[in-house]
């Protein structure tokens, strides 16, 4: 086994709908990261006591470790990792860990990943932040928003969070605390504005289209009170891939371009 990889328990365990779990695992000492990065979490399949062979592998013998990216929704300085994950049918990973239980074991690779990180901006100067997410790609932006360098950094957070129905928006309560349990840490905090949307049924006081027709026709930029302004925006996309290439585009054509060399306003990552 790597230097790399360590073992951590699991310590709890949050189901949201069939197919959308969180879970909290223990932090090793040494491990640092930086909010909005991701890290490689492991398991051997057959040595799980739950462990169901998924149909796809049905002829195929499985006894090696299987690893796959999880971006950490936890702060850098809590005392636990926690993560949101999708569970995917006759995935060799996330079929099994829906079955996780407190108590069991998992490999995490201590070498953090990816560059969606608020460190890689420099131009234009902080001032609003738009988060825009879908699923799980929610994830990194949590672990943005318990990071008190992100509330005195901007004058505006919209945090933008897409799911198909009401069920599949997760983390709502503690999206709704983060304003009292974060800014109220700093002085002059950014104002967050929290727009939830859900597209394939009604929810009272969301919106209802996909993030780029909502950008496109400023239904977004309304409902958040605020422009989104080329010389003092900085906005991250996070979640499936279809999303984040289309929204990426939308954003072009309003004006926005994408970061590089710490220039730049956009900031992407697929989440799968």
């Amino acid at each position: 086994m790597s230097d790399n990889i360590q073992t951590v328990t699991v310590l709890s365990k949050t189901t949201w709908t069939p197919n959308l779990f969180s879970f909290t695992v223990t932090r090793p000492d040494s491990f640092k990261f930086t909010a909005g990065q991701f890290v490689r979490l492991g398991v051997n399949p057959s040595q799980l006591q739950y462990y169901q062979q998924p149909r796809a592998a049905a002829d195929q013998a499985v006894d090696e470790e299987v690893f796959r990216a999880y971006s950490i929704v936890s702060s850098p300085f809590d005392e636990v990792l926690e993560f949101f994950s999708i569970v995917i049918p006759d995935g060799a990973f996330t079929s099994q860990l829906q079955h996780l239980q407190v108590g069991d074991e998992l490999l995490l690779n201590t070498m953090p990943f990816g560059f969606l990180t608020l460190a890689r901006y420099q131009k234009p100067h902080p001032k609003d932040l738009w988060l825009l997410a879908t699923g799980t790609g929610l994830a990194p932006f949590l672990s943005m928003l318990q990071d008190l360098q992100t509330w005195q950094d901007y004058e505006h957070i919209v945090l933008a969070y897409s799911a198909r129905t009401v069920e599949e928006l997760a983390y709502v309560e503690k999206i709704e605390q983060l304003q009292h349990n974060f800014g109220s840490l700093v002085d002059n905090p950014a104002k967050l504005i929290f727009i939830p949307i859900v597209t394939r049924e009604p929810m009272t006081d969301a919106l209802s289209e996909r993030l780029p027709k909502l950008l496109l026709d400023q239904s977004l930029q309304q409902r958040a009170g605020i422009a989104l302004d080329i010389d003092s925006a900085h906005v991250m996309v996070c979640g499936n891939p279809e999303m984040v290439e289309d929204t990426k585009e939308t954003l072009k054509s309003l004006g926005m371009v994408m970061n590089r060399r710490g220039e730049g306003n956009i900031a992407v990552e697929n989440y799968w």
